[in-house]
């Protein structure tokens, strides 16, 4: 099993940055790859970004090219989301998510998954 911590999320105003981290612990060894999602009431979780732990990967929604950037650190099994430029649209909660698989952009290729942590962009 892989428990998943994710946080860094909160209210900010538009234009402005947050980090959200996501602490792996278990078997950490076990994935392959780490992702972002989030999810607004009503609507399916959304694809954001991925990464391969080796940090040889990384994909992106398109909504969120150019401002938001996934990095891992593998000796703290932790997984960040920097998120710049942020816009009223990216509210939601986001969930961090860990996978057997290689980098996908579907929420069934995640085997694990955090708690999710609000994030809230004022206009």
């Amino acid at each position: 099993q892989v428990q998943l911590v994710d946080s860094g999320g909160g209210l900010v105003q538009a234009g402005g940055s947050l980090r959200l981290s996501c602490a792996a612990s278990g078997r950490t060894f076990s994935t392959n790859a780490m992702g972002w999602f989030r999810q607004v009431p009503g609507k399916e979780r959304e694809f954001v970004a991925a990464i391969l732990w080796s940090g040889l990967g990384t994909r992106y929604a398109d909504s969120v090219k150019g401002r938001f950037t996934i990095s891992n650190d593998n000796a703290k099994n932790t997984a960040y989301l920097q998120m710049n430029s942020l816009k009223p649209e990216d509210t939601a909660v986001y969930y961090c998510a860990a996978g057997r698989r290689g980098i996908t952009t579907s929420s069934g290729g995640y085997d694990y998954w955090g708690q999710g942590t609000q994030v809230t962009v004022s206009s």
